[in-house]
Protein backbone atom coordinates (compact mmCIF):
# COMPACT_ATOMS: atom_id res chain seq x y z
CA UNK A 1 0.00 0.00 0.00
CA UNK A 2 1.14 3.40 -0.90
CA UNK A 3 1.84 5.35 2.37
CA UNK A 4 1.79 8.75 0.55
CA UNK A 5 -1.62 8.26 -0.92
CA UNK A 6 -3.46 11.18 -0.47
CA UNK A 7 -1.24 13.03 2.54
CA UNK A 8 -1.72 16.03 1.81
CA UNK A 9 1.34 18.52 0.76
CA UNK A 10 1.80 21.96 0.02
CA UNK A 11 4.60 22.85 -2.65
CA UNK A 12 6.41 26.13 -2.64
CA UNK A 13 6.50 26.83 -6.34
CA UNK A 14 8.76 30.06 -7.23
CA UNK A 15 8.31 29.11 -10.94
CA UNK A 16 11.20 27.89 -11.29
CA UNK A 17 12.75 24.31 -12.67
CA UNK A 18 13.48 22.87 -9.41
CA UNK A 19 10.12 23.61 -7.59
CA UNK A 20 8.33 22.51 -10.42
CA UNK A 21 9.93 18.97 -10.54
CA UNK A 22 9.34 18.68 -7.18
CA UNK A 23 5.44 19.27 -7.13
CA UNK A 24 5.29 16.13 -10.17
CA UNK A 25 7.28 13.86 -8.74
CA UNK A 26 5.66 14.29 -5.27
CA UNK A 27 2.18 13.93 -7.54
CA UNK A 28 3.47 10.85 -9.15
CA UNK A 29 4.37 9.11 -5.57
CA UNK A 30 0.38 10.03 -4.61
CA UNK A 31 -0.14 12.98 -2.63
CA UNK A 32 -2.54 15.24 -2.62
CA UNK A 33 -0.60 18.26 -3.97
CA UNK A 34 -1.27 21.75 -3.89
CA UNK A 35 0.59 24.55 -5.27
CA UNK A 36 1.99 27.83 -3.75
CA UNK A 37 3.36 31.11 -4.94
CA UNK A 38 4.84 33.06 -2.26
CA UNK A 39 5.15 36.98 -2.70
CA UNK A 40 7.65 38.21 -1.13
CA UNK A 41 8.82 41.67 -0.35
CA UNK A 42 9.93 43.87 -2.97
CA UNK A 43 11.25 47.49 -3.37
CA UNK A 44 8.22 49.23 -5.50
CA UNK A 45 11.62 51.45 -7.23
CA UNK A 46 12.85 48.02 -8.50
CA UNK A 47 12.16 45.36 -11.30
CA UNK A 48 10.30 42.87 -9.73
CA UNK A 49 9.89 39.19 -11.64
CA UNK A 50 6.46 38.48 -9.16
CA UNK A 51 4.32 38.49 -11.88
CA UNK A 52 6.64 36.52 -14.59
CA UNK A 53 7.58 34.14 -11.80
CA UNK A 54 4.15 33.84 -10.36
CA UNK A 55 2.21 33.28 -14.42
CA UNK A 56 5.47 30.00 -14.83
CA UNK A 57 4.43 28.61 -11.57
CA UNK A 58 0.62 29.01 -12.22
CA UNK A 59 1.53 27.30 -16.29
CA UNK A 60 3.03 23.90 -14.10
CA UNK A 61 0.11 23.95 -12.02
CA UNK A 62 -2.43 23.75 -15.16
CA UNK A 63 -0.27 21.07 -15.95
CA UNK A 64 0.02 18.87 -13.26
CA UNK A 65 -4.10 19.79 -12.73
CA UNK A 66 -3.84 20.70 -9.08
CA UNK A 67 -5.14 23.64 -6.61
CA UNK A 68 -2.71 27.08 -6.81
CA UNK A 69 -2.61 29.87 -4.83
CA UNK A 70 -0.61 32.72 -4.36
CA UNK A 71 0.39 33.67 -0.65
CA UNK A 72 1.40 37.27 0.05
CA UNK A 73 3.63 37.62 2.60
CA UNK A 74 5.47 40.55 2.08
CA UNK A 75 4.86 41.95 5.51
CA UNK A 76 6.91 39.07 6.99
CA UNK A 77 9.15 39.02 4.71
CA UNK A 78 10.24 42.81 5.05
CA UNK A 79 9.94 42.24 8.89
CA UNK A 80 12.36 38.99 9.12
CA UNK A 81 14.74 39.23 6.18
CA UNK A 82 14.81 42.43 4.73
CA UNK A 83 14.92 44.49 7.73
CA UNK A 84 16.83 42.01 9.30
CA UNK A 85 20.05 42.47 6.11
CA UNK A 86 20.03 45.80 6.70
CA UNK A 87 20.22 45.95 10.44
CA UNK A 88 23.22 43.24 9.77
CA UNK A 89 25.25 45.52 7.14
CA UNK A 90 24.45 48.50 9.39
CA UNK A 91 26.25 46.73 12.48
CA UNK A 92 28.65 46.30 10.22
CA UNK A 93 28.77 42.44 9.87
CA UNK A 94 27.97 40.73 6.07
CA UNK A 95 24.66 38.77 6.64
CA UNK A 96 23.14 35.65 4.92
CA UNK A 97 19.38 36.34 3.54
CA UNK A 98 19.05 33.00 2.33
CA UNK A 99 19.41 31.52 5.60
CA UNK A 100 17.02 33.74 7.62
CA UNK A 101 14.45 33.14 4.45
CA UNK A 102 14.25 29.45 4.94
CA UNK A 103 14.51 30.33 8.79
CA UNK A 104 11.62 33.04 9.24
CA UNK A 105 9.72 32.75 5.40
CA UNK A 106 9.96 28.75 3.73
CA UNK A 107 9.79 26.81 6.78
CA UNK A 108 8.24 29.30 9.71
CA UNK A 109 5.51 31.33 8.32
CA UNK A 110 4.55 29.51 5.14
CA UNK A 111 5.12 26.12 6.90
CA UNK A 112 2.67 26.87 9.57
CA UNK A 113 0.09 28.31 7.49
CA UNK A 114 0.10 25.32 5.61
CA UNK A 115 -0.14 23.49 8.62
CA UNK A 116 -3.30 25.29 9.57
CA UNK A 117 -4.95 24.76 6.10
CA UNK A 118 -4.60 21.03 6.78
CA UNK A 119 -1.64 19.89 5.42
CA UNK A 120 0.75 16.80 6.42
CA UNK A 121 4.13 18.39 4.43
CA UNK A 122 5.61 21.02 2.78
CA UNK A 123 8.02 20.70 0.29
CA UNK A 124 10.46 23.11 -1.92
CA UNK A 125 13.08 22.34 -4.71
CA UNK A 126 15.92 22.54 -2.35
CA UNK A 127 18.84 20.67 -3.26
CA UNK A 128 19.22 18.16 0.15
CA UNK A 129 18.63 14.72 1.26
CA UNK A 130 16.48 14.33 3.92
CA UNK A 131 16.33 10.95 6.12
CA UNK A 132 15.22 9.90 9.54
CA UNK A 133 16.05 7.19 11.97
CA UNK A 134 15.14 5.52 15.48
CA UNK A 135 17.89 7.44 17.62
CA UNK A 136 17.44 6.59 21.69
CA UNK A 137 16.79 9.91 23.78
CA UNK A 138 18.99 10.49 26.31
CA UNK A 139 17.01 10.33 29.17
CA UNK A 140 16.83 7.34 32.06
CA UNK A 141 14.00 5.84 29.57
CA UNK A 142 16.04 5.65 26.75
CA UNK A 143 13.29 5.92 24.19
CA UNK A 144 13.31 5.66 20.62
CA UNK A 145 12.86 8.94 18.59
CA UNK A 146 12.43 9.62 14.92
CA UNK A 147 15.39 11.81 14.33
CA UNK A 148 15.53 13.73 10.92
CA UNK A 149 18.91 14.41 9.09
CA UNK A 150 20.14 16.37 6.67
CA UNK A 151 22.69 15.22 3.80
CA UNK A 152 24.84 16.73 1.28
CA UNK A 153 22.76 16.81 -2.04
CA UNK A 154 23.63 13.78 -4.81
CA UNK A 155 24.54 16.62 -7.02
CA UNK A 156 27.49 18.93 -5.05
CA UNK A 157 27.54 21.40 -7.34
CA UNK A 158 24.17 22.47 -6.38
CA UNK A 159 23.94 21.05 -3.02
CA UNK A 160 21.53 23.52 -0.48
CA UNK A 161 22.44 22.08 3.05
CA UNK A 162 24.76 24.98 3.77
CA UNK A 163 21.21 27.51 3.91
CA UNK A 164 19.52 24.92 5.85
CA UNK A 165 21.52 24.43 8.97
CA UNK A 166 18.87 26.63 11.42
CA UNK A 167 16.12 23.95 10.93
CA UNK A 168 14.89 22.40 13.58
CA UNK A 169 13.27 18.52 14.64
CA UNK A 170 9.91 19.98 14.97
CA UNK A 171 10.07 21.33 10.75
CA UNK A 172 11.97 18.59 9.48
CA UNK A 173 9.07 16.56 10.49
CA UNK A 174 6.35 17.87 7.79
CA UNK A 175 9.55 18.50 5.19
CA UNK A 176 9.45 17.03 1.82
CA UNK A 177 12.71 17.46 -0.25
CA UNK A 178 12.00 15.66 -3.33
CA UNK A 179 14.84 16.70 -5.34
CA UNK A 180 17.81 16.20 -3.42
CA UNK A 181 18.71 12.63 -4.86
CA UNK A 182 18.98 14.36 -8.67
CA UNK A 183 21.40 15.97 -10.16
CA UNK A 184 20.58 19.24 -12.30
CA UNK A 185 20.60 17.85 -15.63
CA UNK A 186 18.04 14.79 -14.52
CA UNK A 187 15.78 17.48 -12.76
CA UNK A 188 15.64 19.26 -16.25
CA UNK A 189 15.06 15.63 -17.96
CA UNK A 190 12.41 14.79 -15.69
CA UNK A 191 10.71 18.53 -16.37
CA UNK A 192 10.89 17.74 -20.30
CA UNK A 193 9.48 14.29 -19.40
CA UNK A 194 6.59 15.66 -17.23
CA UNK A 195 6.17 18.31 -19.77
CA UNK A 196 6.74 21.22 -17.64
CA UNK A 197 7.11 25.12 -19.21
CA UNK A 198 9.66 25.31 -16.85
CA UNK A 199 12.31 23.00 -18.04
CA UNK A 200 14.54 25.27 -19.65
CA UNK A 201 14.00 28.28 -17.77
CA UNK A 202 17.71 29.46 -16.59
CA UNK A 203 18.49 29.80 -12.57
CA UNK A 204 18.03 32.77 -10.83
CA UNK A 205 20.84 34.62 -9.96
CA UNK A 206 21.32 37.46 -6.82
CA UNK A 207 19.40 38.48 -4.19
CA UNK A 208 15.93 37.62 -4.50
CA UNK A 209 14.48 40.73 -3.71
CA UNK A 210 17.20 43.45 -4.76
CA UNK A 211 16.97 41.79 -8.48
CA UNK A 212 20.05 42.97 -11.11
CA UNK A 213 21.08 46.16 -8.72
CA UNK A 214 24.13 46.81 -7.09
CA UNK A 215 23.77 45.67 -3.19
CA UNK A 216 25.86 48.88 -2.34
CA UNK A 217 23.48 51.19 -4.20
CA UNK A 218 20.38 49.39 -2.37
CA UNK A 219 21.50 49.61 1.27
CA UNK A 220 22.71 53.38 0.60
CA UNK A 221 18.88 53.83 0.67
CA UNK A 222 18.82 53.46 4.24
CA UNK A 223 22.41 53.14 5.86
CA UNK A 224 24.02 56.80 6.13
CA UNK A 225 27.51 57.24 4.25
CA UNK A 226 30.23 57.67 7.05
CA UNK A 227 33.43 57.99 4.96
CA UNK A 228 36.98 57.20 6.21
CA UNK A 229 40.14 56.44 5.72
CA UNK A 230 41.43 53.39 3.21
CA UNK A 231 44.62 52.08 4.81
CA UNK A 232 46.93 49.58 4.11
CA UNK A 233 48.44 46.46 6.50
CA UNK A 234 51.50 48.36 6.82
CA UNK A 235 49.80 51.47 7.66
CA UNK A 236 49.12 53.62 4.25
CA UNK A 237 46.68 55.76 3.63
CA UNK A 238 45.38 55.09 0.28
CA UNK A 239 42.36 56.45 0.13
CA UNK A 240 38.48 57.27 1.37
CA UNK A 241 35.82 54.76 1.79
CA UNK A 242 32.14 55.74 1.89
CA UNK A 243 31.64 53.32 5.28
CA UNK A 244 32.29 50.48 6.99
CA UNK A 245 29.14 48.95 6.69
CA UNK A 246 29.27 48.87 2.78
CA UNK A 247 32.46 46.30 2.17
CA UNK A 248 32.65 42.68 2.84
CA UNK A 249 35.75 41.00 4.23
CA UNK A 250 37.91 39.94 1.36
CA UNK A 251 36.54 42.49 -0.78
CA UNK A 252 38.28 42.79 -4.37
CA UNK A 253 35.73 44.97 -6.64
CA UNK A 254 34.47 48.52 -5.70
CA UNK A 255 37.20 49.74 -3.20
CA UNK A 256 38.06 52.27 -5.86
CA UNK A 257 41.69 52.09 -4.62
CA UNK A 258 44.89 51.34 -6.11
CA UNK A 259 45.13 52.28 -9.59
CA UNK A 260 45.23 48.63 -10.86
CA UNK A 261 46.77 47.25 -7.61
CA UNK A 262 44.33 44.12 -6.62
CA UNK A 263 43.53 45.38 -2.90
CA UNK A 264 41.39 43.64 -0.61
CA UNK A 265 39.18 44.03 2.46
CA UNK A 266 41.47 42.61 5.41
CA UNK A 267 39.70 44.08 8.34
CA UNK A 268 37.10 47.01 9.19
CA UNK A 269 38.40 49.08 12.20
CA UNK A 270 35.00 50.66 13.74
CA UNK A 271 36.77 52.61 16.73
CA UNK A 272 38.71 54.72 14.22
CA UNK A 273 36.46 54.42 11.21
CA UNK A 274 39.37 52.68 9.21
CA UNK A 275 39.10 50.21 6.08
CA UNK A 276 42.24 48.02 6.48
CA UNK A 277 43.47 46.62 3.04
CA UNK A 278 45.69 44.19 1.79
CA UNK A 279 47.57 43.50 -1.19
CA UNK A 280 47.01 40.38 -2.70
CA UNK A 281 44.82 37.71 -2.17
CA UNK A 282 47.45 35.49 -0.22
CA UNK A 283 48.18 38.27 2.54
CA UNK A 284 48.58 36.67 5.79
CA UNK A 285 46.63 39.17 6.71
CA UNK A 286 43.37 37.74 5.02
CA UNK A 287 43.80 34.39 6.79
CA UNK A 288 43.42 33.16 9.78
CA UNK A 289 43.19 29.28 11.32
CA UNK A 290 40.59 30.12 14.41
CA UNK A 291 36.76 32.23 14.16
CA UNK A 292 34.34 32.46 16.71
CA UNK A 293 30.88 31.38 16.65
CA UNK A 294 27.27 31.92 17.72
CA UNK A 295 23.86 31.01 17.90
CA UNK A 296 25.09 27.27 17.38
CA UNK A 297 22.28 24.67 16.58
CA UNK A 298 22.45 21.50 15.80
CA UNK A 299 20.07 19.26 13.20
CA UNK A 300 19.56 16.62 15.74
CA UNK A 301 18.20 18.65 18.65
CA UNK A 302 21.02 17.43 20.58
CA UNK A 303 24.66 18.71 20.77
CA UNK A 304 27.35 16.47 20.29
CA UNK A 305 29.90 15.88 22.61
CA UNK A 306 32.51 18.41 21.99
CA UNK A 307 35.29 19.16 21.06
CA UNK A 308 34.44 17.85 17.86
CA UNK A 309 36.19 16.95 15.02
CA UNK A 310 34.44 17.31 11.71
CA UNK A 311 34.85 19.52 8.20
CA UNK A 312 33.16 22.76 7.49
CA UNK A 313 32.31 25.46 5.56
CA UNK A 314 32.13 29.05 5.93
CA UNK A 315 30.45 30.17 2.38
CA UNK A 316 28.42 28.22 0.02
CA UNK A 317 29.85 26.41 -2.61
CA UNK A 318 33.20 26.59 -0.51
CA UNK A 319 35.15 22.71 -0.30
CA UNK A 320 35.19 21.32 2.82
CA UNK A 321 37.93 22.33 5.94
CA UNK A 322 38.68 20.38 8.30
CA UNK A 323 38.38 22.04 11.73
CA UNK A 324 37.59 20.87 15.41
CA UNK A 325 34.71 22.71 17.13
CA UNK A 326 35.10 23.77 20.66
CA UNK A 327 32.23 24.38 23.34
CA UNK A 328 32.63 28.14 24.60
CA UNK A 329 29.42 28.34 26.84
CA UNK A 330 25.69 30.02 25.79
CA UNK A 331 25.40 28.70 22.25
CA UNK A 332 29.38 29.74 21.21
CA UNK A 333 31.67 27.68 19.54
CA UNK A 334 35.22 28.40 18.69
CA UNK A 335 36.33 26.75 15.85
CA UNK A 336 40.07 25.82 14.58
CA UNK A 337 41.09 25.02 11.33
CA UNK A 338 43.96 22.14 10.07
CA UNK A 339 44.51 24.97 7.30
CA UNK A 340 44.52 28.51 7.49
CA UNK A 341 41.12 30.33 6.32
CA UNK A 342 40.51 32.90 4.04
CA UNK A 343 38.34 36.30 4.81
CA UNK A 344 36.60 34.53 7.43
CA UNK A 345 33.43 36.88 7.27
CA UNK A 346 31.58 38.46 10.44
CA UNK A 347 27.76 37.82 9.47
CA UNK A 348 28.00 34.49 7.72
CA UNK A 349 27.42 31.07 8.76
CA UNK A 350 29.98 28.18 9.57
CA UNK A 351 28.38 25.12 8.76
CA UNK A 352 29.37 21.52 10.16
CA UNK A 353 29.33 18.40 8.18
CA UNK A 354 30.28 14.55 8.83
CA UNK A 355 30.25 11.74 6.46
CA UNK A 356 28.02 13.92 4.11
CA UNK A 357 25.66 14.93 7.05
CA UNK A 358 24.71 18.35 7.78
CA UNK A 359 24.86 18.59 11.57
CA UNK A 360 23.89 21.87 12.20
CA UNK A 361 25.86 25.39 11.99
CA UNK A 362 26.65 28.65 13.51
CA UNK A 363 27.19 32.38 12.90
CA UNK A 364 30.23 34.07 12.72
CA UNK A 365 30.95 36.74 14.64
Amino acid sequence: MNSDLNKIVYVAMSGGVDSSVAAALLQERGFDVHGVHIKMWSDPEIPCQFKEDRRDALRVAEKLNIPFETWDLTEEYSSEVVHYMVREYAAGRTPNPDVMCNRKIKFGVFLQKALKRGADFVATGHYVRMKSEKQKVRNKYEELENIYKLFQAADANKDQSYFLWTLTQDQLQHCLFPIGEYTKPHVRDLAKKFGLSTAEKPDSQGICFIGEIDLNTYLKKYIAQTPGRVVTTKGNCIGEHDGLAFYTIGQREGLKVGGGIPYYVAKKDFQSNTLVVALGPFDDQLFSCVLKAHDAHWIAGIEPILPLTCSTRIRYRQPLQSAVVEQVGDGKVIVRFNEPQRAITPGQSIVFYQNNEMLGGACIF
